[in-house]
């Protein structure tokens, strides 16, 4: 089952924001601050990249008959 669009667009505006904190941060913050903003961004980037790879998986087995989940 695809992701929702309006779940996607949201995550992608969150990515957003957490990269304009994370522009500040670099300059003002102590680094376990940016480190940590760079770790949510890297999170977000891998929740949405690892949906759609299964969503790929699970359309290719729905064509060849192979119940994925």
């Amino acid at each position: 089952m695809p992701m929702s669009e309006k779940v996607e667009e949201h995550l992608k505006e969150a990515e957003a924001s957490l990269r304009a904190a994370l522009s500040y941060a670099a300059r003002t913050e102590k680094p376990m601050v940016t480190s940590g903003i760079a770790d949510v961004i890297s999170r977000i980037n891998t929740l949405i990249g690892t949906h759609q790879m299964l969503d790929k998986f699970e359309d290719m087995a729905g064509k060849s008959g192979f119940k994925f989940f």
